[in-house]
């Protein structure tokens, strides 16, 4: 064991449903038991995504309240177990994404092949329980405790408030595309210009692609995905041709969209012989219903992706060192955590609000 134990965890705790409206209260809250696989961080920036407001309201299944969500947390070690293996030390800025353990047992079907993401013992880094039954808390805190098989060096070129929505914003992006062939010699859509979109297509082009289409519902954020790498928009609500227009022309759809009056079966048509329309965005209700032959006559397949391995956040890091990708952030203070989320809930990120706590993050983590 490595690093001191003076510190107590506090955070922001949602309480009910109505958490999203600004009611997160400040508290205290017992990590999970220590083991000598795990690392305390102290937590300098933590972004916040969608899931968060989705998790606070209760909105995919009960929640375990009181909650404190957050899993986009970079920070400092300060206590290393003597079993981690990745080389960390105390005082290392480490990033922790969407997932803190999973059984990582040679047997393990997806553990042994390097999908621990899709391990049936995953725990999520809120919102979970480990398997001693202790719950799972977030990083809208001052300290975080995980399962050190994931958690990661932050790369010294990237900004702590750069790096923390990658480690589940851009990982969400990043698996899919390139587990379903994004690279040379394809044509990639984008749905949705958002958090998690605006990073799509910045990794769609920095993977190769012949072309990454931003596909929205109106022509306001043209400018911002062009600018980002696009090379053509669609605007949905503006075009009523737009799904003939550009009929059979994309390989791979990675969808964003978490509404389920989302126009799915048109975003079909786009597609080329045997195209791919990957779901990562999950909204509360149900996806749209669609006609079976939408797939079976041009042989396509409907699939979905959930975040992405500890091997392919390495991968994502050091792509977007190489390529030079950023997330568009706007920083807010981690004591305004309850406005910034009713912000966030209203539509008014762009691209993603990362918390900083001020206490801890000093001028050179900034």
């Amino acid at each position: 064991m490595a690093g001191t134990t003076d510190y107590e965890f506090q955070g922001w705790l949602g309480l009910d449903k109505s958490a999203t409206e600004g009611k997160m209260q400040w508290g205290s809250f017992e990590p999970k038991k220590w083991e000598e696989t795990d690392i305390d961080i102290k937590v300098t920036h933590c972004g916040i995504c969608g899931s968060d407001l989705h998790t606070l309201r209760s909105g995919w299944g009960p929640t375990r309240y009181p909650c404190c969500v957050g899993h986009e947390i970079v920070g400092t070690a300060v206590r290393v177990g003597s079993q981690v293996k990745k080389g960390i030390k105390v005082g290392d800025r480490v990033g922790v994404g969407a997932q803190s353990a999973a059984c990582l047992k040679a047997d393990c079907e997806q553990c042994s092949i390097g999908q621990e993401n899709y391990c049936p013992l995953k725990v999520d880094t809120y919102n979970s329980l480990y398997r001693d039954g202790s719950k799972s808390y977030g990083g809208y805190a001052n300290y975080h405790r995980t399962m050190g098989h994931f958690a990661f060096k932050i790369p010294d070129a990237l900004r702590s408030e750069d790096a923390a929505p990658m480690l589940c914003g851009g990982l969400t992006m990043y698996s899919p595309l390139k587990n379903n062939g994004a690279g040379p010699g394809k044509k990639v859509g984008i749905v949705g210009v958002g958090g998690l979109g605006h990073m799509g297509v910045q990794f769609a082009k920095a993977l190769g692609c012949d072309k990454v289409v931003a596909i929205s519902r109106t022509s306001g954020k043209k400018a911002d995905a062009l600018h980002l790498g696009a090379d053509d928009f669609i605007a949905t609500d503006e075009d009523k041709n737009w799904s003939k227009k550009h009929s059979s022309t994309l390989d791979l759809i990675v969808s964003t969209v978490s509404s389920p009056s989302m126009p799915l079966s048109r975003y079909f048509h786009l597609l080329r012989t045997h195209g791919q329309l990957i779901q990562v965005g999950a909204p509360d209700d149900k996806i749209p219903a669609f006609n079976v032959f939408s797939l079976v006559m041009k042989g396509l397949k409907l699939g979905g992706s959930s975040i992405g391995s500890p091997k392919e956040i390495e991968e994502m890091l050091d792509l977007a060192v190489k390529k030079n990708i950023r997330p568009w952030v706007q920083v807010r203070p981690m004591k305004d955590a309850n406005q910034v989320i009713q912000d966030m809930e209203e539509g008014q990120a762009r691209y993603r609000y990362v918390l900083v706590n001020e206490k801890h993050a000093t001028p050179a983590k900034l």
